[in-house]
């Protein structure tokens, strides 16, 4: 069964940080881009950051760029994401995926992903 299990949400207060976790089974995890979006009440589902399969590129939403940190432990089928300096709109279910195909990109938007995690709720208090 192919599954994406996020973990390490919390609450924080601002300026504060968090280590999201996102493990995977069930699919050739070195072979698959990854990427983490997060989604606010009320709001749509906003791209945070992508990390190809062998961890050597990545990349950042503007909003988080300098203060998030995407990685991958291929040996482990875990891809992280470290958030520091959070603010209180960093408020969000967070959310790891799968790409579909990295024939054009090993990025891009929510609709090229094809398997996600439950999500996991972070909340930076101000």
């Amino acid at each position: 069964q192919v599954q994406l299990v996020e973990s390490g949400g919390g609450l924080v207060q601002a300026g504060g940080s968090l280590r999201l976790s996102c493990a995977a089974s069930g699919l050739p995890f070195s072979s698959r881009s990854m990427g983490w979006f997060r989604q606010a009440s009320g709001k749509g589902r906003e791209f945070v950051a992508a990390i190809s399969r062998r961890g050597s590129s990545s990349v950042y939403a503007d909003s988080v760029k300098g203060r998030f940190t995407i990685s991958r432990d291929n040996a482990k089928n875990t891809m992280y994401l470290r958030m520091n300096s959070l603010k209180p709109e960093d408020t969000a279910v967070y959310y790891c995926a799968t790409k579909k195909s990295d024939l054009a990109s090993y990025y891009g938007p929510a609709n090229e992903y094809d398997v996600w995690g439950q999500g996991t709720q972070v909340t930076v208090s101000s």
